[in-house]
C-alpha cells in the first residue's frame, strides 16, 4: 500500500527516528474502521426501530399474559 503525504509532515516523520510510523499507520487505520463499523451498526439498529413502530413491548407481553 502507498500512501500519499504532504511534504511538510513526510519532513516531520523523517527527523523522528525512533518511532514505528507502519504501525501508527495500522493503529490509525483499525481505529477508523472500527468508528465505521460502529456508525454502520447504529444506522442498522435506527432502520430496525424505524420499521417496528407502532410496536410495544409492554402490550406484547400484556398479549400474551392475557392469552394464558
Amino acid at each position: 500500500m502507498t500512501i500519499t503525504i504532504p511534504e511538510d509532515l513526510r519532513r516531520k516523520i523523517r527527523e523522528i527516528k525512533n518511532v514505528n510510523w507502519s504501525e501508527v499507520a495500522r493503529r490509525a487505520f483499525e481505529e477508523e474502521i472500527k468508528k465505521l463499523e460502529r456508525l454502520s451498526a447504529v444506522e442498522e439498529i435506527d432502520r430496525l426501530r424505524s420499521r417496528s413502530e407502532g410496536w410495544s413491548g409492554a402490550d406484547e407481553v400484556r398479549k400474551w399474559r392475557d392469552l394464558r
